[in-house]
């Protein structure tokens, strides 16, 4: 990530704190939709991305274009977009997908955690080659995933989760179905002021042990953390456990590859 995109996320997280209060699911589903435009304009894609294009120029351009079909809510923060500056023109999408995100997460009730909600079907996904090639195939209609994603969803998981999913199927900018869904997650995490922790252990971990890891962790890295837990026997023993780019391996099975290396060498 370049730093004028860090630059611009943190401009764009401001302004959406300071409309907080204003948002809602249907601001969430508005931001998506924009950035699905954006993303099928090359014209206007190349537009917001451009860094010489005067930032008052866009904001009018993203107005004109989603002036009426947006609430006045989300369109002000698609103008936030526009007048930050980016470092390309993925990243414009990515921002986009970043508030979306968040806003989705503080439109969900207090006893919903679409974190788990995105874990859950990311889990079933993955065990299921057929489906995962349905949802994440180039060649396949959006409105048959869309009408997939339905028919898995409805009834079972939270409006946002949904909202989410049909959103990242429709647009995956490249990326394979379970790298959109923890991406996903870890964003709505952030909004909660939390951080996932992926624990993968050869054996399920009772209770007591899951407790004293999450405490462990959450000492370590100054925030409260959600932990998934991911069964592989292929470990032998020992848990692996992935923080956003960190990984913290003290499985038997890196053990023993550790140990034929130095034998080897």
């Amino acid at each position: 990530m370049g730093s004028a995109t860090r630059e611009a996320l943190a401009s764009t997280r401001a302004a959406l704190a300071d409309r907080i209060s204003a948002v809602d699911l249907a601001t969430g589903e508005d931001l998506f939709n924009a950035g699905r435009v954006i993303s099928n304009s090359s014209q206007l894609l190349t537009a917001i991305a451009d860094p010489s294009v005067d930032a008052a120029a866009k904001s009018t351009l993203v107005a004109r274009v989603f002036g009426g079909a947006t609430s006045p809510v989300a369109l002000d923060l698609l103008q936030a977009v526009a007048a930050a500056s980016w470092s390309n023109q993925d990243d414009v999408l990515a921002g986009i997908e970043d508030l979306g995100l968040r806003v989705t997460a503080v439109s969900a009730p207090r006893n919903v955690s679409i974190e788990d909600e995105l874990f859950a079907f990311g889990a079933a996904v993955s065990s299921d080659a057929e489906l995962e090639l349905a949802l994440a195939s180039k060649l396949g209609e959006n409105a048959a995933k869309v009408s997939l994603v339905n028919s898995l969803l409805e009834g079972k998981v939270s409006q946002q989760t949904i909202q989410i999913v049909r959103h990242l199927v429709q647009l995956p900018r490249g990326r394979r179905i379970g790298e959109l869904l923890r991406h996903a997650a870890s964003v709505v995490a952030d909004q909660g002021g939390t951080v996932i922790a992926t624990v993968i252990s050869a054996s399920p971990l009772v209770p007591a042990q899951l407790d004293r890891l999450k405490k462990s962790l959450a000492g370590r890295y100054g925030r409260d953390l959600t932990v998934n837990l991911v069964i592989d026997p292929e470990l032998v023993g020992g848990v692996r456990v992935q923080i956003g780019d960190d990984v913290i391996d003290g499985s038997i099975a890196t053990r023993l590859n550790d140990l034929r290396l130095q034998l080897a060498g």
